[in-house]
């Protein structure tokens, strides 16, 4: 691209196209996830395959230390790229999506015979997919910044995750239905399988894709002396220390939720019948919050929607402690789908706002790097917790560190949209 016009001029012309390819491929990633749910489909897989807690609490670890450890070691090589999308497309390919059908493979043939070698293998495999997904993540939501407008981004975000939330919903169904209709293992292997066709027409529309050029491209740096400018980064921006750290608690009190279903199997006797009630129920909050969440964002921006998915999950925590019959894991389900939709919504791209264009693969990669620890750490807790003191002395935890990060967010951290128009201004 010439100049800034001749970009800007580019991406009118195709955003209907980008719009819906963006649309495509999150909605679809959606229902994919909707058949091998973290929070309920996969819990109870591997507590069909183990009596611990800790390994329980591993698969949400797992997806958080292999989702967001990467990602500060491809945004130096993603700053390079002028165009991102090639990329992404290779690596969210076969080392993204792929491993899910593997995975059913193995639940298929082994989860019987082996269970802990099955075990083995599903941790191994969804180490993969979730370091291939944060490998591509800085170069995705960099592509994501560049064919989506700003001013159109909450509204494609909520478009994109409500529409994958009411496919979902379908999806949800379907699994219900698949684990309650086949034997064990067969009905896990077939609910990887249907994932793994949702994700490859997700992946579809990643392809499709209209990208122009970049008008920036960093200079190549070494990784050695890029990771030694990243404390600078840090040095220089007040506001985003505060965000991460604020988010960091707001995490760790995210512990509770990868517990919900199997403390419900454990306490009222759920099965593969509630695992498409309470997987529908999660999706379906997301489906009607995830719109609202947007327009929110779009008017008053992405901090007061992370805000509010933080005091969501205090309140989903709660609802679970209190819980004396099966409609109060309902509310607590219902619950978490709003913080998982504010967190959909508002998560990443509040870090794009954060940032120039020049340095957004940064400040993404940087951003999900330091959020490793916390996200990882815990669910590992809160096995730990639910060891000693059992589900119900776990969860106040949850519920004061998520209440915790949330008012740090309210109070400590600045709403960085008006902070950059500010310092555009009287640039």
């Amino acid at each position: 691209m010439a100049d800034q016009a001749e970009f800007d001029r580019y991406v009118a012309r195709h955003f209907r196209w980008n719009f819906t390819a963006n649309v495509i491929d999150i909605a679809f990633y959606i229902l994919g996830l909707s058949f091998v749910s973290w929070a309920t489909v996969l819990p109870l897989l591997v507590s069909r395959l183990t009596t611990s807690k800790l390994a329980i609490g591993m698969v949400p670890a797992i997806y958080s230390l292999g989702f967001l450890l990467p990602q500060l070691l491809t945004a130096n090589y993603t700053e390079r790229l002028r165009r991102k999308k090639r990329f992404v497309v290779i690596v969210s390919g076969p080392g993204e999506r792929g491993p899910f059908l593997l995975i059913g493979l193995a639940v298929w043939a082994l989860a019987i015979p082996h269970p802990t070698l099955t075990l083995i293998l599903i941790y191994v495999l969804l180490t993969l997919a979730m370091a291939c997904a944060g490998t591509a993540n800085p170069a995705w939501t960099d592509l994501i910044a560049k064919v989506i407008p700003v001013s159109r981004r909450g509204r494609w975000a909520g478009v994109a995750f409500s529409v994958g939330a009411i496919l979902g919903l379908g999806g949800a169904v379907a699994a219900g239905k698949l684990l309650g209709s086949f034997p064990y293992s067969m009905n896990f292997g077939l609910c990887f399988f249907a994932a793994g066709a949702a994700f490859f027409v997700s992946w579809v529309g990643l392809a499709m894709n209209r990208e122009p050029a970049g008008l920036v491209v960093k200079p190549h740096l070494t990784l050695r002396a890029y990771l030694r400018r990243l404390p600078a980064v840090l040095r220089g921006d007040l506001n985003y220390v505060r965000f991460v750290i604020s988010r960091s608690v707001a995490a760790l009190g995210g512990m509770a939720g990868g517990f919900f279903m199997v403390y419900g199997a454990e306490r009222f006797g759920f099965g593969g019948g509630e695992v498409g009630l309470l997987t529908a129920i999660l999706t379906g909050s997301q489906a009607i919050t995830n719109p609202l969440w947007g327009l929110l964002a779009d008017r008053v921006g992405h901090k007061a929607v992370l805000c509010g998915g933080a005091f969501s999950m205090v309140l989903a925590s709660a609802a679970a402690l209190v819980a004396g019959a099966p409609a109060g894991m309902y509310v607590a389900f219902a619950l978490m789908g709003l913080s998982y939709a504010a967190d959909s919504v508002s998560g990443q791209t509040i870090v794009m706002e954060f940032a120039g264009p020049q340095d957004r693969p940064t400040y993404i990669g940087l951003t999900n790097t330091l959020l490793a620890p916390c996200r990882t750490l815990g669910p590992i807790i809160g096995g730990l917790l639910a060891t000693w003191l059992g589900y119900r002395g776990m969860f106040p935890f949850a519920v004061l560190l998520a209440a915790v990060g949330g008012v740090m967010l309210v109070l400590w951290v600045r709403e960085p949209r008006g902070l950059r128009q500010d310092a555009l201004a009287t640039a």
